[in-house]
């Protein structure tokens, strides 16, 4: 256990911020999860949705400090790229 005060803090804040973090990665996981069930299902218009606030809410979570604006802009163009995929498969059949 902690004696200081220094170390007790210390642990709030860790405990704070563990807590945030899972929020927003557990947010993160299922925003992506959305888009690519939409994609799998083949829902033209539920993936671009998806994809829209996949978007939105990546950059935001760089704002925020969660992500590095690399990462986010490198999970966005692989969504992207799923579904536009889906969007031209549809529009070729």
């Amino acid at each position: 256990m902690a004696n200081h005060k220094s170390a007790k803090k210390r642990i709030k804040q860790n405990a704070k911020r563990y807590a945030r973090n899972r929020y927003y990665r557990t947010r993160m996981k299922n925003i992506i999860r959305a888009v690519r069930e939409a994609v799998e299902a083949g829902d033209k218009e539920a993936a671009l949705n998806a994809f829209k606030i996949a978007n939105k809410q990546l950059h935001h979570f760089v704002s925020k400090g969660f992500l590095k604006k690399q990462t986010a802009s490198r999970k966005v163009s692989r969504l992207h790229k799923l579904v536009n995929n889906l969007v031209n498969s549809q529009n070729a059949a």
